[in-house]
């Protein structure tokens, strides 16, 4: 697929009309959400809603503009190394779904894995709240890295807009799962990425901290052993909260944290073992030593 072809389905295939849809609805729905709580007094932080509209805002800005566009097209050299491409039928579509939530599964899954995929995936996670505005809560630059997690798709034969718009499709199932006005949904909760389902994966508990990875189906962390039903009323945000609501702190404040621990190592190799490696790694000779609600490194 060429970047004429590509420019061509987004402008005139129908799915991206049912993709804006799906947009709106959602977007109305969280607004409808922040009526109800207001009219009924529930507790909410609103300045971290209002972070998350900005952030929201700010990323449609960037999204509209040619650089939102180039995590598309550095798929399409990956399209020219397939075998042979998909058509795009009903089938196929729904073949896309499935594999674009395979796939988010695995990203999901590794964004919580690597310090510096955790670096943007982590502001979606900063919220002490959870209502209909935490889907907006989502990093500025993080279409920029999780392209790389549809590569696969390109290579099994599907094209770049399938695949683009059935990851979107992914992400836009997840919204209305942030909420706590749901409850359980019984047999739902184990087959689908539910409230219920996804309440645990924004819980700091120990037992709930990285588990329920899945967009929309939650039987890949059935099959690969990362599911936790939900057993208690979760506590939201992060194991140490960034007490900030400015929506740029939000966005880059785990990068200052990187390049600080980054200054504090020795040599070449932790600092890159730091930046790219596991997230609960530390180099051997740090020792943590906790003052107040800070953590201090000391180098021995």
């Amino acid at each position: 697929m060429t970047i004429e072809e590509l420019e061509l389905a987004f402008t005139n295939s129908p799915v991206v009309i049912y993709v804006f849809i799906f947009f709106v609805f959602n977007l109305s729905i969280a607004f409808i959400d922040m009526i109800v709580d207001a009219v009924k007094k529930k507790q909410r932080r609103w300045k971290d809603t209002a972070a998350n509209m900005f952030i929201l805002f700010i990323d449609q800005l960037i999204s509209s503009t040619a650089i939102g566009g180039i995590s598309i097209v550095l798929l399409i050299p990956f399209s020219y190394l397939q075998v042979q491409e998909i058509p795009m039928t009903a089938w196929t579509w729904v073949a896309a779904i499935i594999a674009a939530d395979f796939c988010n599964y695995w990203m999901h899954r590794t964004e919580h894995k690597y310090r510096f995929l955790w670096a943007h995936h982590s502001v979606h996670h900063s919220s002490e709240d959870y209502n209909l505005s935490i889907p907006a809560r989502m990093s500025w630059v993080q279409d920029y890295i999780e392209w790389i997690f549809l590569i696969p798709m390109v290579l099994l034969g599907f094209n770049v807009f399938q695949t683009v718009i059935a990851f979107v499709f992914v992400g836009q199932y997840q919204n209305w799962i942030h909420t706590e006005k749901i409850g359980k949904l019984g047999i739902l909760d184990e087959i689908f990425n539910t409230p219920s389902v996804h309440r645990v994966h924004h819980g700091t508990a120990k037992h709930h901290l990285d588990k329920n990875f899945g967009g929309i189906l939650i039987l890949w962390d059935k099959m690969f052993g990362t599911f936790q039903r939900e057993d208690e009323q979760a506590i939201y945000g992060l194991t140490k909260n960034i007490n900030t609501n400015n929506p740029f702190k939000i966005n880059f404040i785990e990068y200052k944290y990187i390049w600080n621990d980054v200054k504090k190592c020795h040599g070449i190799k932790d600092k890159l073992k730091l930046m790219f490696g596991p997230l609960d790694w530390k180099p051997d000779y740090w020792q943590e030593q906790e003052t107040g609600n800070t953590t201090q490194v000391v180098c021995q």
